[in-house]
C-alpha cells in the first residue's frame, strides 16, 4: 500500500466511508425500509468519532471511487458492549435468539433512517457489494481490536499499510490479519438422507450441518472425515468441495463440502454435539413445515449446503427469528 493512501482518500469528499462500531455497522434504510450500508462522505462523519479508531482501505469501484472503513469500539460509538465472540460464534445466537439491538447509540440523521446493525441481522438483506464490504470491514476491524500488541515482545503496535498490517516499533515485527480455515459439511448417505446435529447450548429444534476447524498439517478432506467421526461416529468416504464463505466471527473462512457416509449408525459425542440424526426428504419437509426443525439463517453457508442437498430454497423458521 502506498504511504498516505487513506489520508488522501479521506481528503476527497467523493470517498465512501463505512463506520463500524464493534461488530455493528452504520446502515441506512431506503424508502421501502430495506437496509443498505451507509456510505458517508468524510466531511459528514459523526463529530464525536473524529480522530478515533482505525481506518482501513477497502478498495475502489469501477468508477474509481475509494472505500474506507472507520472501525471504532462500541464504547467510542456510545453503544453497550456485546457478549464476546468465541470460536463458535455469537453465544446469544447459540441460545436460539437474535442478537439484541441497542438503539441508544444510534446517530442523529436528517432522514431518521441511520442506525447500527449487525451482520447477522442485515446480511441476508444487503446486496452483494454491501455484504462484501460489511464482511471485509468486520473481519479486519475484529483483528485490529484483538491484536493491539506485538506477539513477539508485547509492545503496542502501530497501524500501517492502510490498515492491513501492524508493526511493532520496538522489534520491527510485522503482523497481518489471520484467517482460520474451518470445514462445514452436508453429510449424506446412500439413501439420500442428510445428517444434521445440534449443540448442547441450542434449543431442541435447532439443527445444522456439522463443522469444525482445520488442525495444523491437516488437509481439508482429512478435517471433514475427522470432525464427522469425532462428533457423530460416522465414517466418511468421498468428499466433494461445494463452496466457501468468509465468516468474520471472528476470523474464519468456512469451506463447504458434501461428505458421503460409509456408515450410518450415529452416536453424538455429547461434547460438540448433544444430538444428531438422519432426515429423509419426506421427514425434512414435514419437520420444516411443522416448525419442528429450525434451520440455520439464510446468510450462512450451512443453509446453502442444506438447500444444495434438498435441491431448492427452503422456506423455514430460522435461528434469527
Amino acid at each position: 500500500m502506498e504511504p498516505g493512501l487513506v489520508e488522501g482518500l479521506l481528503a476527497d469528499q467523493s470517498c465512501a466511508v463505512l463506520v463500524l462500531a464493534g461488530d455493528r455497522l452504520l446502515v441506512r434504510a431506503d424508502a421501502a425500509g430495506s437496509p443498505g450500508v451507509a456510505l458517508l462522505a468524510p466531511g459528514s462523519l459523526p463529530a464525536d468519532l473524529a480522530g478515533r479508531g482505525v481506518t482501513v482501505y477497502l478498495g475502489e469501484d469501477e468508477a474509481g471511487r475509494g472505500y474506507v472503513a472507520l472501525a471504532v469500539t462500541a464504547a467510542e460509538a456510545g453503544l453497550a458492549e456485546l457478549a464476546p465472540l468465541d470460536r463458535r460464534g455469537d453465544p446469544r445466537v447459540d441460545r436460539g435468539g437474535a442478537p439484541p439491538v441497542d438503539r441508544r447509540g444510534d446517530p442523529p440523521a436528517a432522514d431518521g433512517r441511520l442506525r447500527w446493525a449487525g451482520l447477522r441481522e442485515v446480511g441476508p438483506l444487503l446486496d452483494d457489494a454491501g455484504a462484501g464490504l460489511f464482511t471485509m470491514a468486520l473481519a479486519v476491524g475484529n483483528w485490529h481490536a484483538t491484536h493491539t500488541h506485538c506477539a513477539r515482545c508485547g509492545a503496542p503496535t502501530d497501524v500501517v499499510q492502510a490498515g492491513w498490517a501492524r508493526m511493532c516499533p520496538r522489534c520491527r515485527a510485522e503482523h497481518y490479519p489471520r484467517t482460520d480455515p474451518a470445514v462445514i459439511m452436508a453429510v449424506v448417505d446412500d439413501r439420500d438422507r442428510i445428517l444434521l446435529g445440534r449443540q448442547a447450548s441450542w434449543p431442541p429444534r435447532r439443527y445444522s450441518t456439522l463443522a469444525g476447524f482445520v488442525e495444523p498439517g491437516e488437509s481439508l478432506e482429512a478435517a471433514v472425515r475427522r470432525e464427522v467421526a469425532e462428533e457423530a461416529h460416522v465414517e466418511i468416504g468421498d468428499v466433494e468441495y461445494r463452496g466457501s464463505q468468509p465468516w468474520p466471527f471472528p476470523s474464519s473462512l468456512m469451506l463447504g463440502f458434501r461428505a458421503y457416509a460409509l456408515t450410518t449408525v450415529v452416536q453424538a459425542d455429547g461434547v460438540e454435539l448433544a444430538h444428531a440424526r438422519w432426515w429423509t426428504r419426506q421427514e425434512f419437509e414435514a419437520d420444516v413445515a411443522s416448525r419442528e426443525l429450525m434451520l440455520p439463517p439464510r446468510v450462512s453457508i450451512a443453509r446453502r449446503l442444506i438447500e444444495d442437498w434438498y435441491g431448492a430454497p427452503v422456506e423455514a423458521a430460522d435461528w434469527a427469528r
